[in-house]
């Protein structure tokens, strides 16, 4: 049915390997503990903030700004924001909502519970989707409670079984199948609650950089992802179309964003292609057309800036605001 060539090499020890600092991180969120990095208040005073007309609803995606670049720490990320004239900052959890309050910010969009990296156990496999389903089950009555709108999900790997790769790969129908079971369940939970659950589309082609794709991810075809929102028929289930990841794997952005309309878009995030770096002018996507289109389809939700930092973040971010303030 997807027939595209994927890459089914098992990467799944580096991926670990790669984020095991993350209960590190997240504790040191909580506690605004000072992790190296420049404090953004003072630098940033006698700038005006990059959000001028404010039809595009943004947010920064957290965990691009505090494992890279400067490291920063939640109460410098809520400062940026701050400054920036963003609304607020998503992927994080009920600990981190306090201090964002604080601040003034809203959650865009909030994690699903599951342990790092969350987007290995998905949906698709039977193995894991009872485990998923309980603990997006429990994140989604923390949001309506605490007022966060979305939560995110995902199809999960091919891979049957993590640890064991010799037990072969999920075909993709039945992965279709698994995952709309499991988001069915998720959006009669969901609708009760007043929470839109968020399946996010990742690219596969990028075999040893997990932070830039995800090889042996199920959900890597865009129209595959919108298949499963079409079939599952609820308006509390919906794409987390990720513009990087779609660049990648299927390319004609403002075409599907035509085609899938705020029916099957229900949150956006943003990086720049090639790298997944900043929207500067060294990039193939040029974001203002792309914001435009969302405009025209009567697009409500939040944008989250994802980008990997390669220079100043401040700056790089303000740049992207700036660029998708249309």
């Amino acid at each position: 049915m997807y027939s595209h060539k994927k890459n089914t090499k098992n990467t799944i020890l580096t991926r670990r390997q790669m984020i095991k600092g993350s209960a590190a991180i997240s504790a040191a969120m909580v506690a605004g503990a000072a992790i190296p990095g420049k404090l953004l208040a003072s630098k940033n005073k006698s700038l005006s903030k990059a959000v001028k007309n404010g039809r595009i609803k943004q947010v920064l995606v957290s965990w691009t700004y505090m494992y890279f670049g400067e490291n920063w720490t939640l109460d410098q990320l809520c400062q940026a924001a701050v400054d920036l004239g963003v609304e607020g900052i998503e992927l994080v959890g009920p600990d981190e909502w306090p201090t964002m309050k604080r601040y003034g910010l809203v959650c865009g969009m909030s994690t699903n519970g599951m342990p790092d990296p969350p987007y290995e156990k998905g949906l698709n496999n039977p193995l894991y989707s009872g485990e998923v389903i309980e603990r997006t089950k429990k994140r989604i009555e923390e949001c309506a409670e605490a007022g966060v709108k979305n939560v995110i999900t995902f199809t999960g790997f091919e891979h049957r079984d993590l640890n064991n790769p010799a037990f072969g790969m999920i075909p993709p129908d039945e992965g279709a199948d698994n995952t709309v079971k499991g988001l069915k369940e998720l959006a009669l939970h969901a609708e009760k609650h007043n929470v839109t659950v968020c399946l996010e589309h990742l690219n596969s082609r990028f075999e040893n950089d997990d932070f830039r794709g995800h090889p042996g991810y199920q959900g890597d075809d865009i129209d595959y992802c919108a298949d499963l929102i079409r079939r599952v028929g609820s308006s509390h289930v919906k794409l987390l179309f990720d513009i990087y990841h779609v660049q990648i794997m299927n390319g004609d952005i403002i075409a599907r964003i035509r085609e899938y309309g705020t029916d099957l878009i229900g949150h956006i995030h943003t990086a720049g292609v090639p790298g997944r770096v900043e929207l500067d002018h060294k990039q193939e996507l040029f974001y203002p057309p792309i914001m435009e289109a969302l405009l025209e389809i009567g697009y409500e939700g939040y944008v989250g800036q994802e980008f990997i930092p390669t220079r100043d973040p401040m700056e790089g971010l303000r740049e992207a605001v700036a660029l998708c303030d249309v």
